[in-house]
């Protein structure tokens, strides 16, 4: 575990100089929601809507920065290094922890930005929603690093990643939608225990299969 933290670090350094994920990030969020805003107006809009656009966002956001957790180091060659010196199981743990904080900033960042600029994202069970939150969180860091280590091996990787992504993703994002649902609507989480046991099952499934194929995929 501890040189899966190394990789971790080495990355998270490498992006703190770059910033190119962080800034991809950043301004994707920025301009979509300045977009829904503007495009809004004056107008109020339904409590299910916003909840619905919270995780649109959150969609095409990982879209647009979860992409490089292999890519760069195909870019850089240091590929075969790391293929040396670390086991498959440490390459994906490292890259998993990245993206999974990553992931959390970005959503975060988000779900505050929809709370102070949308009147009507009224939640009213918080502990549904963030417990879905974090189950969706996981769900969607899971499937963007493997996808992002599929689509390294491949030419044409800046379109590839978001056909891959929108059916691995759109099973967690209609569940995820139908949480936010309940909990605008006060529904507790032992209102919810299918959906939430679907998105449960759905990480578990992710990070099993990602195990099991990532040893091909590194090694092709």
């Amino acid at each position: 575990m501890m040189k899966a933290y190394s990789l971790f670090k080495k990355d998270w350094q490498s992006e703190l100089r770059t910033r190119y994920a962080i800034n991809a990030l950043a301004m994707f969020i920025l301009v979509t929601i300045s977009v829904i805003l503007f495009s809004i107006g004056q107008e109020k809009i339904s409590e299910y809507l916003t909840g619905g656009l919270l995780w649109v966002v959150i969609f095409f956001s990982a879209m647009s920065g979860l992409s490089r957790a292999f890519v760069s180091e195909e870019e850089r060659g240091t590929t075969m290094t790391l293929q040396f010196i670390a086991s498959p199981s440490t390459v994906f743990n490292g890259k998993l922890i990245f993206n999974l904080v990553l992931v959390f900033l970005m959503n975060i960042a988000i779900t505050l930005l929809f709370i102070i600029l949308f009147e009507s994202f009224a939640i009213k069970d918080w502990s549904l929603f963030l417990f879905a939150f974090l189950l969706g969180n996981i769900g969607i860091a899971v499937s963007s690093t493997i996808i992002a280590a599929i689509i390294s091996k491949a030419s044409a990787k800046g379109t590839l990643y978001p056909v891959l992504s929108f059916p691995i993703l759109l099973p967690l994002i209609l569940t995820l939608l139908e949480l936010t649902k309940f909990a605008i609507d006060g529904e507790t989480i032992s209102d919810s225990l299918v959906e939430l046991a679907v998105l449960f099952s759905y990480d578990i499934i992710m990070l099993t299969a990602s195990y099991l194929l990532f040893d091909f995929i590194w090694k092709d």
